[in-house]
Protein backbone atom coordinates (compact mmCIF):
# COMPACT_ATOMS: atom_id res chain seq x y z
CA UNK A 1 0.00 0.00 0.00
CA UNK A 2 1.85 3.09 -1.30
CA UNK A 3 1.56 6.06 1.08
CA UNK A 4 2.89 9.63 1.10
CA UNK A 5 4.13 11.08 4.35
CA UNK A 6 6.77 13.29 5.90
CA UNK A 7 9.93 11.69 7.27
CA UNK A 8 13.30 12.43 8.80
CA UNK A 9 16.06 10.61 6.94
CA UNK A 10 18.66 11.19 9.66
CA UNK A 11 18.98 13.21 12.90
CA UNK A 12 20.11 16.44 11.26
CA UNK A 13 18.03 16.91 8.12
CA UNK A 14 14.57 18.51 8.10
CA UNK A 15 11.46 16.41 7.67
CA UNK A 16 10.53 16.16 4.01
CA UNK A 17 8.03 14.34 1.73
CA UNK A 18 8.58 10.59 1.73
CA UNK A 19 6.80 7.91 -0.25
CA UNK A 20 6.75 4.48 1.38
CA UNK A 21 4.95 1.15 1.42
CA UNK A 22 2.70 0.21 4.31
CA UNK A 23 2.10 -3.48 4.91
CA UNK A 24 -0.94 -5.10 3.36
CA UNK A 25 -4.04 -5.10 5.61
CA UNK A 26 -4.70 -8.23 7.68
CA UNK A 27 -8.16 -9.65 8.46
CA UNK A 28 -8.37 -7.75 11.79
CA UNK A 29 -7.03 -4.45 10.44
CA UNK A 30 -8.75 -1.08 10.20
CA UNK A 31 -7.41 1.25 7.49
CA UNK A 32 -7.77 4.94 8.35
CA UNK A 33 -7.44 8.10 6.28
CA UNK A 34 -5.57 10.51 8.56
CA UNK A 35 -7.44 13.79 9.00
CA UNK A 36 -5.46 15.33 11.85
CA UNK A 37 -2.25 14.42 13.63
CA UNK A 38 -0.98 16.07 16.79
CA UNK A 39 2.66 17.08 17.16
CA UNK A 40 4.12 15.64 20.35
CA UNK A 41 7.45 16.72 21.83
CA UNK A 42 8.52 13.09 21.54
CA UNK A 43 8.12 13.39 17.75
CA UNK A 44 10.90 15.94 17.77
CA UNK A 45 13.05 13.82 20.10
CA UNK A 46 12.62 10.76 17.89
CA UNK A 47 13.23 12.67 14.64
CA UNK A 48 16.49 14.01 16.05
CA UNK A 49 17.47 10.77 17.81
CA UNK A 50 17.70 12.50 21.18
CA UNK A 51 16.99 9.19 22.91
CA UNK A 52 19.44 7.18 20.83
CA UNK A 53 17.17 4.51 19.36
CA UNK A 54 15.59 6.11 16.28
CA UNK A 55 15.46 4.00 13.10
CA UNK A 56 15.56 5.96 9.84
CA UNK A 57 13.69 6.92 7.81
CA UNK A 58 11.24 7.81 10.56
CA UNK A 59 7.67 9.02 9.99
CA UNK A 60 6.53 10.51 13.33
CA UNK A 61 3.01 11.00 14.66
CA UNK A 62 1.04 9.14 17.34
CA UNK A 63 -1.90 11.46 17.98
CA UNK A 64 -4.01 10.39 15.03
CA UNK A 65 -7.63 11.14 14.20
CA UNK A 66 -9.15 10.00 10.94
CA UNK A 67 -11.92 8.24 9.05
CA UNK A 68 -12.13 4.52 8.38
CA UNK A 69 -11.80 3.73 4.68
CA UNK A 70 -11.77 -0.07 4.83
CA UNK A 71 -11.81 -2.97 7.29
CA UNK A 72 -10.63 -6.57 7.25
CA UNK A 73 -13.00 -9.52 7.03
CA UNK A 74 -12.84 -10.26 10.76
CA UNK A 75 -13.37 -6.67 11.94
CA UNK A 76 -16.52 -6.18 14.01
CA UNK A 77 -15.83 -2.92 15.86
CA UNK A 78 -15.62 -0.49 12.92
CA UNK A 79 -17.00 0.04 9.47
CA UNK A 80 -16.07 2.36 6.60
CA UNK A 81 -17.05 5.95 7.31
CA UNK A 82 -16.55 5.74 11.09
CA UNK A 83 -14.41 8.33 12.84
CA UNK A 84 -11.52 6.60 14.57
CA UNK A 85 -8.22 7.28 16.29
CA UNK A 86 -4.84 5.69 16.94
CA UNK A 87 -2.56 6.67 19.80
CA UNK A 88 0.96 5.72 20.83
CA UNK A 89 0.80 1.96 20.25
CA UNK A 90 -0.59 -0.38 17.63
CA UNK A 91 -0.03 -3.82 19.16
CA UNK A 92 1.25 -5.79 22.16
CA UNK A 93 1.73 -9.45 23.07
CA UNK A 94 -1.86 -9.52 24.41
CA UNK A 95 -1.16 -12.51 26.69
CA UNK A 96 1.07 -11.24 29.51
CA UNK A 97 -0.42 -10.17 32.84
CA UNK A 98 -0.47 -6.39 32.08
CA UNK A 99 -2.06 -6.98 28.66
CA UNK A 100 -4.76 -9.19 30.16
CA UNK A 101 -5.51 -6.39 32.65
CA UNK A 102 -5.94 -3.86 29.84
CA UNK A 103 -2.55 -2.28 30.54
CA UNK A 104 -1.01 -2.86 27.13
CA UNK A 105 1.28 0.12 27.64
CA UNK A 106 3.18 -2.02 30.16
CA UNK A 107 3.32 -5.16 28.00
CA UNK A 108 6.09 -7.39 29.33
CA UNK A 109 7.34 -8.04 25.81
CA UNK A 110 7.05 -4.35 24.93
CA UNK A 111 4.13 -2.79 23.12
CA UNK A 112 4.55 -1.97 19.43
CA UNK A 113 4.93 1.77 19.05
CA UNK A 114 2.89 3.52 16.36
CA UNK A 115 6.13 4.70 14.78
CA UNK A 116 9.76 3.71 15.16
CA UNK A 117 8.51 0.33 16.37
CA UNK A 118 8.70 -3.14 14.90
CA UNK A 119 5.65 -5.08 13.76
CA UNK A 120 5.25 -8.30 15.74
CA UNK A 121 4.31 -10.33 12.64
CA UNK A 122 6.50 -9.21 9.75
CA UNK A 123 9.11 -7.29 11.78
CA UNK A 124 8.84 -4.25 9.53
CA UNK A 125 9.34 -0.77 10.96
CA UNK A 126 6.13 1.04 11.87
CA UNK A 127 5.40 4.48 10.42
CA UNK A 128 3.27 7.11 12.12
CA UNK A 129 0.56 9.61 11.42
CA UNK A 130 2.43 12.27 9.45
CA UNK A 131 1.00 10.43 6.45
CA UNK A 132 -2.08 9.93 4.30
CA UNK A 133 -3.23 6.65 5.78
CA UNK A 134 -2.45 4.31 8.66
CA UNK A 135 -3.69 0.90 9.72
CA UNK A 136 -3.81 -1.18 12.88
CA UNK A 137 -5.63 -4.08 14.44
CA UNK A 138 -9.15 -3.13 15.51
CA UNK A 139 -8.12 -3.89 19.10
CA UNK A 140 -5.77 -0.88 19.05
CA UNK A 141 -8.10 1.54 17.28
CA UNK A 142 -10.20 3.99 19.31
CA UNK A 143 -13.72 5.18 18.61
CA UNK A 144 -14.23 8.95 18.35
CA UNK A 145 -17.39 9.81 20.32
CA UNK A 146 -20.01 12.03 18.75
CA UNK A 147 -19.50 15.71 19.45
CA UNK A 148 -15.77 15.57 20.16
CA UNK A 149 -13.85 18.28 18.28
CA UNK A 150 -11.61 16.42 15.84
CA UNK A 151 -8.71 18.87 15.83
CA UNK A 152 -8.70 19.18 19.61
CA UNK A 153 -9.16 15.42 19.99
CA UNK A 154 -5.85 14.51 18.35
CA UNK A 155 -3.60 15.48 21.32
CA UNK A 156 -5.86 13.52 23.65
CA UNK A 157 -4.27 10.38 22.20
CA UNK A 158 -0.98 11.21 23.98
CA UNK A 159 -1.07 14.38 26.07
CA UNK A 160 -4.59 13.60 27.26
CA UNK A 161 -4.13 9.95 28.17
CA UNK A 162 -0.69 10.57 29.71
CA UNK A 163 -2.29 12.80 32.34
CA UNK A 164 -5.62 10.93 32.55
CA UNK A 165 -3.97 7.62 33.44
CA UNK A 166 -2.37 8.78 36.72
CA UNK A 167 -5.51 10.70 37.66
CA UNK A 168 -7.48 7.48 37.37
CA UNK A 169 -4.83 5.24 38.94
CA UNK A 170 -4.65 7.44 42.05
CA UNK A 171 -8.47 7.64 42.21
CA UNK A 172 -8.77 11.40 41.86
CA UNK A 173 -12.25 12.76 42.55
CA UNK A 174 -14.04 15.71 44.13
CA UNK A 175 -12.30 15.03 47.46
CA UNK A 176 -8.80 15.21 45.98
CA UNK A 177 -6.21 17.96 45.81
CA UNK A 178 -4.07 17.82 42.69
CA UNK A 179 -1.14 19.94 41.51
CA UNK A 180 0.41 20.06 38.06
CA UNK A 181 4.03 21.10 37.48
CA UNK A 182 4.48 22.81 34.13
CA UNK A 183 1.99 24.39 31.73
CA UNK A 184 2.58 22.88 28.31
CA UNK A 185 0.98 20.22 26.15
CA UNK A 186 0.74 17.75 29.03
CA UNK A 187 0.20 20.30 31.77
CA UNK A 188 -2.75 22.05 30.20
CA UNK A 189 -4.52 18.70 29.77
CA UNK A 190 -3.74 17.78 33.36
CA UNK A 191 -5.46 20.96 34.57
CA UNK A 192 -8.52 20.39 32.40
CA UNK A 193 -8.98 16.74 33.31
CA UNK A 194 -8.34 17.09 37.04
CA UNK A 195 -10.79 20.00 37.17
CA UNK A 196 -13.42 17.99 35.29
CA UNK A 197 -13.02 15.15 37.81
CA UNK A 198 -13.97 17.62 40.53
CA UNK A 199 -10.59 17.96 42.23
CA UNK A 200 -9.12 21.11 43.71
CA UNK A 201 -6.44 21.96 41.12
CA UNK A 202 -3.22 23.95 41.48
CA UNK A 203 -0.57 24.87 38.93
CA UNK A 204 3.06 25.07 40.00
CA UNK A 205 4.93 27.43 37.70
CA UNK A 206 8.07 29.54 37.57
CA UNK A 207 6.35 32.16 35.40
CA UNK A 208 3.96 34.72 37.00
CA UNK A 209 2.46 35.53 33.61
CA UNK A 210 0.78 32.12 33.31
CA UNK A 211 -1.81 32.65 36.03
CA UNK A 212 -4.69 33.87 33.86
CA UNK A 213 -4.29 31.05 31.37
CA UNK A 214 -3.96 28.47 34.13
CA UNK A 215 -7.23 29.59 35.69
CA UNK A 216 -8.95 29.53 32.32
CA UNK A 217 -7.81 25.93 31.89
CA UNK A 218 -9.15 24.82 35.24
CA UNK A 219 -6.65 25.74 37.96
CA UNK A 220 -8.21 27.03 41.18
CA UNK A 221 -4.83 28.19 42.44
CA UNK A 222 -1.44 29.12 41.00
CA UNK A 223 1.73 28.80 43.07
CA UNK A 224 5.08 30.27 42.06
CA UNK A 225 7.58 27.52 42.78
CA UNK A 226 10.36 30.11 43.15
CA UNK A 227 8.52 31.89 45.98
CA UNK A 228 9.33 30.22 49.31
CA UNK A 229 6.36 31.78 51.08
CA UNK A 230 3.90 30.56 48.46
CA UNK A 231 5.44 27.09 48.59
CA UNK A 232 5.21 27.02 52.39
CA UNK A 233 1.53 27.94 52.17
CA UNK A 234 0.79 24.60 50.48
CA UNK A 235 2.85 22.32 52.74
CA UNK A 236 1.26 18.90 53.36
CA UNK A 237 -1.50 19.76 50.90
CA UNK A 238 -1.59 17.62 47.74
CA UNK A 239 -2.73 14.06 47.26
CA UNK A 240 -1.15 13.92 43.82
CA UNK A 241 1.38 16.05 41.95
CA UNK A 242 1.68 15.41 38.21
CA UNK A 243 5.13 16.48 37.05
CA UNK A 244 5.01 17.19 33.31
CA UNK A 245 8.46 18.84 32.96
CA UNK A 246 10.42 17.00 30.22
CA UNK A 247 13.94 17.84 31.43
CA UNK A 248 15.89 17.21 34.63
CA UNK A 249 14.88 19.64 37.38
CA UNK A 250 14.89 20.01 41.14
CA UNK A 251 11.91 18.25 42.72
CA UNK A 252 12.97 18.84 46.35
CA UNK A 253 10.81 21.98 46.79
CA UNK A 254 7.69 20.04 45.81
CA UNK A 255 8.02 17.02 48.11
CA UNK A 256 6.99 18.85 51.32
CA UNK A 257 3.79 20.00 49.60
CA UNK A 258 2.54 16.41 49.40
CA UNK A 259 0.03 15.34 52.03
CA UNK A 260 0.38 12.14 54.05
CA UNK A 261 0.62 9.25 51.55
CA UNK A 262 0.78 11.76 48.69
CA UNK A 263 2.53 10.93 45.43
CA UNK A 264 4.56 12.90 42.91
CA UNK A 265 4.36 11.15 39.55
CA UNK A 266 6.65 11.81 36.61
CA UNK A 267 4.94 11.83 33.21
CA UNK A 268 7.25 14.12 31.21
CA UNK A 269 10.83 13.25 32.18
CA UNK A 270 12.48 10.49 30.17
CA UNK A 271 15.98 9.75 31.43
CA UNK A 272 17.96 10.22 34.59
CA UNK A 273 15.97 11.18 37.67
CA UNK A 274 16.96 14.27 39.64
CA UNK A 275 18.64 13.97 43.02
CA UNK A 276 16.23 14.25 45.92
CA UNK A 277 16.15 14.06 49.69
CA UNK A 278 14.34 11.12 51.27
CA UNK A 279 13.60 13.06 54.46
CA UNK A 280 10.19 14.43 53.41
CA UNK A 281 9.31 11.01 52.01
CA UNK A 282 10.08 9.24 55.28
CA UNK A 283 8.29 11.75 57.47
CA UNK A 284 4.94 11.60 55.66
CA UNK A 285 5.10 8.31 53.78
CA UNK A 286 5.26 10.20 50.51
CA UNK A 287 6.05 8.49 47.21
CA UNK A 288 7.70 9.14 43.88
CA UNK A 289 6.28 7.30 40.87
CA UNK A 290 6.27 7.22 37.10
CA UNK A 291 3.42 6.74 34.67
CA UNK A 292 3.27 6.14 30.92
CA UNK A 293 0.29 6.40 28.61
CA UNK A 294 -2.89 4.45 29.33
CA UNK A 295 -4.18 1.18 27.95
CA UNK A 296 -6.71 0.98 25.15
CA UNK A 297 -9.77 0.66 27.41
CA UNK A 298 -8.55 3.53 29.57
CA UNK A 299 -7.93 5.68 26.49
CA UNK A 300 -11.45 5.02 25.25
CA UNK A 301 -12.78 5.93 28.69
CA UNK A 302 -10.87 9.21 28.51
CA UNK A 303 -12.20 10.03 25.02
CA UNK A 304 -15.77 9.33 26.16
CA UNK A 305 -15.25 11.47 29.27
CA UNK A 306 -13.89 14.35 27.19
CA UNK A 307 -16.87 14.18 24.84
CA UNK A 308 -19.26 14.18 27.78
CA UNK A 309 -17.53 17.14 29.45
CA UNK A 310 -16.75 19.10 26.29
CA UNK A 311 -12.98 18.83 26.79
CA UNK A 312 -10.43 19.11 24.00
CA UNK A 313 -6.83 20.24 23.76
CA UNK A 314 -6.01 23.87 22.99
CA UNK A 315 -4.44 23.62 19.55
CA UNK A 316 -2.80 25.58 16.77
CA UNK A 317 -3.53 23.94 13.43
CA UNK A 318 -0.72 23.89 10.88
CA UNK A 319 -0.02 22.52 7.42
CA UNK A 320 2.40 19.61 7.11
CA UNK A 321 4.72 21.86 5.08
CA UNK A 322 5.27 23.93 8.25
CA UNK A 323 6.34 21.01 10.46
CA UNK A 324 10.03 21.95 10.67
CA UNK A 325 9.18 25.49 11.74
CA UNK A 326 6.76 24.05 14.28
CA UNK A 327 9.58 21.92 15.71
CA UNK A 328 11.72 25.01 16.19
CA UNK A 329 8.85 26.78 17.93
CA UNK A 330 8.26 23.69 20.06
CA UNK A 331 11.82 23.92 21.34
CA UNK A 332 11.01 27.44 22.53
CA UNK A 333 7.66 26.41 24.06
CA UNK A 334 6.07 28.78 21.55
CA UNK A 335 2.68 27.10 21.25
CA UNK A 336 -0.52 27.12 23.27
CA UNK A 337 -0.61 24.26 23.78
CA UNK A 338 -0.31 21.69 21.01
CA UNK A 339 0.34 21.82 17.28
CA UNK A 340 -2.03 19.74 15.18
CA UNK A 341 -1.38 19.01 11.50
CA UNK A 342 -4.31 19.29 9.11
CA UNK A 343 -3.43 16.38 6.86
CA UNK A 344 -5.52 17.81 4.01
CA UNK A 345 -2.39 19.85 3.33
CA UNK A 346 -0.56 16.62 2.48
CA UNK A 347 -3.36 15.54 0.17
CA UNK A 348 -3.11 18.87 -1.64
CA UNK A 349 0.64 18.33 -2.07
CA UNK A 350 0.10 14.85 -3.49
Amino acid sequence: MKVLGYAAQNPTTPLAPFSFDRREPRPDDVVIEVLYCGVCHSDLHQARNDWGFSTYPIVPGHEIVGRVVSVGDSVTKFQPGDLAAIGCMVDSCRVCSPCKEGLEQYCEEGNVQTYNGQDRHDHQTTYGGYSQTILASQDFVLRIPEGLDLQGAAPLLCAGITTWSPLRHWNIDENSKVAVIGLGGLGHMGLKLAHALGAEVTLFTRSPGKEADARRLGAHNVVLSTDSQQMASVSNHFDLIIDTVPYEHDINPYLPTLALDGTLVFVGLVGDAPTFSTVPMLTNRRSLAGSAIGGIAETQEMLDFCAEKGIAADVEVINIQDINHAYERLLKSDVKYRFVIDMASLKAQA
